[in-house]
């Protein structure tokens, strides 16, 4: 109940013509003349003679809805056939369901743009006020990659437009733009070289990275929504590409010709570590970062490492004895802290995706990449008869897991990731053995 409805004197119904407006005298308190042939229609006058025309509601119907008054305008400056008009159009929408004062208030709001939603979403993730996967906070890794996509896709296609204007037509463009490599970076930092891409983030375009900045740009949306700083998320309902990725797996023969071009490169002086890390990921199936970001003290003499965090939490993952010979053989180099340590300061080695397309030219191979060799390993313990959970085990999927605690370092998994790393070891080092 508001203010004017405890307080003064509240006419009864006639109807507002200009003389009873004219005739409404100020009293020491407000009152209310309403409308006799348009209910909510009335006239506010207050002590000081100030005459307001006004129109009020109940905002979802009924006795139980929320009393809304709208204000029309003062006598004087609207006549009040004006303000009858006015009144009922809003008394017509209010009557359909809608609630033209809210509504009002929403327009006078400032309208956010999508760059605005993006900045908000990344400040707000780092620091931990928005919740990920399994009602986590989101991971620094996955920030790094969304704010990579943010600002070369996202902010340059639609990032000046406001939020409540877009459409879902709007994100699928956007999707159909970066697909179409319409954002990639290009730079020329040499005079007459030209075309040479920036490096970091992810810049070609293509359906997956456009397919995966759509799926961002929908998380986005929806915790902006979620937490009230916009009214409707407009990505939902939108449809992503299909990742058609153009290389899945390694055959055996593939793999055999990748062994012969990392001996190759080994004799013609390519990065040690690098072509150890190449030869790891291939025989454990760790992703690229758990991999050269592997730390000497977490590894298990049972086969196995204890990993502290990965993209699935904290757990143990199994390797085949294959594998952990390549641990074993890596020199230890500054602190030993890392088991592929950097050629030039303290951090890990992070050049392997580099090695791999030279050592992939050597072996007239294209477009592998550390997933790629990730996948090789799914396959090949596929080839080898392991169910779905086996391999989600060997690779640290969610939802099936080595656990994260040293006595309970699954003995089965260990057995199967050695069988794995076997396999594919003969291809590589071109045994001519066959998976079975």
């Amino acid at each position: 109940m508001t203010k004017e409805m405890i307080a003064g004197r509240h006419e009864g119904p006639q109807r507002l013509t200009k003389r009873l407006v004219e005739a409404a005298a100020p009293q020491p308190r407000r009152y209310m003349i309403w409308d006799s042939g348009l209910p909510g229609f009335g006239l506010r006058v207050e002590p000081t003679g100030r005459k307001t025309f006004v129109a009020r509601y109940r905002a979802g119907g009924g006795r139980s809805g929320t009393l809304r008054q709208a204000t029309l305008g003062r006598y004087g400056i609207i006549t009040p056939d004006q303000a009858r008009l006015q009144a009922r159009k809003i008394l017509g929408a209010a009557a359909d369901g809608r609630d033209p004062v809210d509504e009002k208030k929403r327009r006078r709001k400032p309208r956010i743009t999508v760059s605005q939603a993006c900045d908000w979403y990344l400040e707000q993730a780092e620091a931990g006020r928005l919740l990920g996967r399994k009602g986590q906070p989101i991971k620094g890794s996955t920030l790094a990659m969304d704010r990579s996509r943010i600002e070369t896709h996202v902010k340059p296609l639609i990032g000046r437009k406001a939020i409540e204007d877009l459409t879902v037509h709007d994100i699928e463009e956007m999707q159909a733009d970066i697909a179409g490599g319409k954002t990639a970076k290009f730079e020329s930092s040499t005079p007459g070289r030209e075309g040479r891409r920036k490096r970091g983030g992810i810049a070609a375009g293509g359906n997956s990275v456009a397919a995966r900045s759509l799926g961002m740009a929908r998380t986005i949306f929806e915790h902006a929504r979620r937490t009230g700083l916009i009214p409707e998320n407009p990505a939902k309902g939108a449809r992503k590409l299909a990742d058609q990725r153009r290389m899945v797996r390694l055959s055996l023969d593939q793999i055999r010709a990748l062994g012969q071009a990392l001996r190759d490169a080994a004799a013609a002086g390519e990065n040690p570590t690098g072509l150890a890390a190449i030869r790891f990921i291939l025989l454990s199936g760790f992703r690229r970062q758990e991999a050269l970001a592997l730390e000497r003290s977490w590894l298990l003499e049972a086969g196995g490492v204890n990993f502290p965090d990965t993209k699935s939490g904290a757990q143990v993952r199994p390797l085949g004895r294959s594998a952990m010979e390549v641990l074993r053989a890596q020199p230890i180099r500054g602190d030993g802290r890392w088991v592929f340590p950097s050629d030039h300061g303290d951090g890990h080695f992070v050049g392997v995706r580099k090695v791999l397309t030279r050592v992939c030219k050597r072996a007239g191979l294209e477009n592998v990449t550390p997933h790629v060799l990730r996948h090789t390993f799914s396959s090949v313990a596929g080839d080898l008869g392991f169910s779905e959970l086996t391999i989600a085990g060997l690779l640290g999927h969610a939802g099936r897991s080595a656990t994260a605690n040293y006595v309970h370092l699954d003995v089965a998994l260990v057995a199967a990731a050695d069988r794995v790393s076997a396999a594919i070891a003969a291809a590589l080092d071109d045994n001519s053995s066959r998976p079975g």
